[in-house]
């Protein structure tokens, strides 16, 4: 039976923490599906469908990993796809702190789902999204931090 991941979050944008941390989960799973949240109460920089086009161009050849959106929980996405282990990446302790709080939300409301940590390579763990926002906001080079920027104009 094959081992299926979901790697949620709003990704704007995708950075290559993210993608090392799709590279690593796939050592431990055999298929990653990162979704990308629908949240109207956040004001993201980039497009839902921008960033959808930009992860799915990223792993266009590794059949592995698929993109999808969803609004609501989470643990209702997971539910509806009989997904048992979320994925998240830990930068630093503060990461751990938050994530661990959601961690125990998600396991309790999701009848066990539960999360894997897999720690940001170490010379990636600068990097976050708001960064590289700032950064592109100011016309910035992202080419260091994002794989294939392009796709997001």
């Amino acid at each position: 039976m094959k081992k299926t991941a979901l790697f949620p979050g709003s990704f704007d944008p995708f950075t290559k923490g993210h993608e090392a941390i799709v590279h690593k989960a796939l050592g431990v799973f055999d298929h990653v599906i990162i979704l990308l949240a629908e949240n109207t109460s956040k004001q993201t920089m980039f497009s839902l469908e921008k960033r959808m086009e930009h992860i799915a161009g990223i792993f266009e050849d590794n059949h592995s990993v698929s993109v999808q959106k969803f609004s609501g929980l989470t643990v209702d996405f997971c539910k509806q796809q009989n997904i048992k282990q979320i994925i998240r990446g830990l930068r630093d302790s503060k990461d751990f702190q938050y994530e661990r709080s959601i961690a125990h939300i998600n396991f309790e409301l999701g009848g066990g789902i539960e999360t894997v940590f897999f720690l940001t390579d170490l010379h990636l763990s600068a990097i976050n999204s708001s960064i590289v926002r700032e950064i592109y906001k100011n016309q910035g080079d992202i080419n260091q931090f994002v794989t294939r920027p392009a796709l997001l104009v």
